[in-house]
């Protein structure tokens, strides 16, 4: 039987992650978050001391490793998923993804991922790049006071504490930026369905996109 994969993009705080593996558990699915990975990377890039603006400092990607184990993402075999939380990786990660030669690997690195496993996969460029031809496209969005908020809450939950009001503009400029970079900005794929999550509980939007690919039944779930 052929692998199913399921794309779902949006900008920051728009509850793709918590989504998606949300999603992945109900499938029984492989999640990956592309966004954490850009995380990581930035995080390595600030330990190693390089300048996060030198795209040719970013050469020890080839010597860097990751796997998801159990929906948790591990570089090089260590379990970074808190790591890559900080309000500085936050504030440093969309500089460090506009890099092409970085984008370049990792999009080849997550499409190793999706190889033969069904996933579910978000991100900001999934559904036109990563995996143009999967099966599902969703693009969730939502206006920038309710993802700051939900952004707030998340820190909070994980003991990060950040005015709320600082998460909103950092939001607004980060959304400017992913939107307008020269290399793969963020936008909804041509076929993906747009589902605007401003009014919704998180339960509902997976509701909503469980039973779209149930009725599109182009695979056997």
């Amino acid at each position: 039987m052929s692998t199913v994969q399921i794309a779902i993009d949006g900008p920051a705080g728009a509850g793709k992650s918590t989504i998606a593996k949300l999603l992945a558990d109900l499938f029984e699915y492989t999640h990956i978050d592309t966004g954490a990975m850009y995380r990581a990377i930035t995080l390595k890039a600030m330990r190693l001391n390089v300048e996060l603006n030198d795209e040719d400092a970013f050469a020890f990607l080839d010597q860097t490793t990751f796997d998801y184990k159990d929906g948790v993402l591990f570089m090089d075999n260590r379990d970074i998923s808190k790591d890559i939380r900080s309000r500085e990786v936050s504030n440093n990660v969309s500089l460090v993804s506009s890099h092409q030669k970085v984008r370049k690997i990792l999009v080849k690195r997550q499409q190793d991922l999706a190889e033969n496993r069904n996933v579910v996969m978000d991100g900001r460029d999934i559904g036109y790049n990563v995996l143009p031809d999967a099966a599902y496209k969703f693009f969730l969005t939502a206006d920038v006071a309710t993802r700051a908020k939900r952004r707030f809450l998340e820190n909070s939950k994980n003991g990060i504490h950040i005015p709320l009001e600082d998460l909103r503009k950092e939001i607004i400029a980060r959304d400017k930026f992913d939107s307008n970079r020269i290399h793969i900005p963020l936008r909804p794929a041509k076929d993906a369905v747009i589902i605007d999550t401003s009014d919704m509980e998180i339960d509902d939007v997976v509701k909503t996109i469980e039973a779209k690919v149930r009725e599109e039944d182009k695979h056997e779930l």
